[in-house]
């Protein structure tokens, strides 16, 4: 059997009333490859009195992954990027030794109403690059490769697929996909050396012969192959890579592989010394009592 264990994630409100569905980390499992956090967010009708902005905070050990499926928000850190996120871009955020970032409403949109729908995952560092310089990537959506299978368009957001490679560089073997199927496509998978799973953020599929409702993250068998059946159509994506060489400890915003890094990054934070977002340094998210 290709699917290995079923993660239904959990509701989690982070502020305003803003709810994510999380899948990892789960208490059954960390993460799949680099992945140690999957948030699902939407799609949420935004009203011009709604205030989802995400305030500055602070990450560290990770590379943040930002996707839209609807919507804008726009991406500040302490590097001085200014970058305005909409659907099919990709955007790669290395927090490293640490950064600083807040993602907000964009001006234009502030007195409309419109659906915000997307995924939020971090990728923990390698080891040996957990305090690498932070870096901030963002490829825009016609930069992206697409593999046209029959019913179904695949993004190659991050990684290889099919053929075809993401520009996106990482430190360790990475999968993303983005996947559009039509009613009755079938997508097949090969066998690979990697950890994989499938998650459908708006209709049931099937792995196999295993229906995996919308929302639930399916893990895949090691070098099993995959036969991703959407009976009435889905929008869904795959994500994995190599496994992550050891336990990562994660604390609010922190990931790594030391409890001291992770007890130094606190205090950090509390003195203000991990840096400011130059226009956006009058408010910040208070490190977690």
């Amino acid at each position: 059997m290709a699917v290995a264990r079923l993660l239904h994630g959990r509701m989690h409100d982070l502020g305003g009333g803003m709810m994510v569905r999380r899948l990892l980390p789960a208490p059954e499992q960390q993460g799949v490859g680099p992945f140690v956090f999957f948030d699902h967010f939407g799609p949420i009708e935004v009203k011009p009195s709604d205030n989802f902005d995400v305030r500055p905070h602070p990450h560290i050990g990770l590379a943040t992954v930002t996707y839209l499926i609807e919507g804008a928000m726009v991406h500040r850190d302490s590097l001085g990027h200014t970058q305005r996120i909409e659907p099919g871009a990709i955007n790669w955020m290395t927090a490293g030794r640490g950064i600083v970032h807040s993602e907000r409403r964009p001006e234009d949109l502030s007195a409309q109403r419109y659906s915000n729908h997307g995924l939020q995952l971090w990728a923990a560092l390698p080891i040996a690059y957990e305090e690498v310089e932070p870096a901030f990537i963002h490829t825009p959506a016609h930069g992206i490769p697409v593999f046209a299978e029959k019913l179904a368009s695949i993004r190659i957001l991050i990684g290889s697929a099919f053929g075809l490679a993401s520009p996106v560089a990482t430190f360790a073997q990475t999968l993303h996909l983005d996947v559009e199927a039509s009613r009755g496509a079938v997508v097949v998978l090969e066998p690979v050396d990697i950890e994989r799973a499938v998650y459908s953020v708006d209709k049931d599929i099937l792995i196999d012969d295993v229906n995996v409702p919308r929302g639930t993250l399916a893990t895949l068998a090691p070098d099993s192959t995959s036969r991703i059946t959407a009976p009435e159509g889905a929008r869904y994506v795959v994500i994995g890579g190599e496994p992550l060489d050891g336990h990562r400890h994660i604390w609010w915003n922190f990931v790594s592989s030391s409890r001291a890094r992770i007890e130094q990054a606190k205090g950090d934070w509390a003195g203000r010394r991990m840096g400011v977002i130059q226009g956006d340094a009058t408010e910040w998210i208070p490190l977690p009592g």
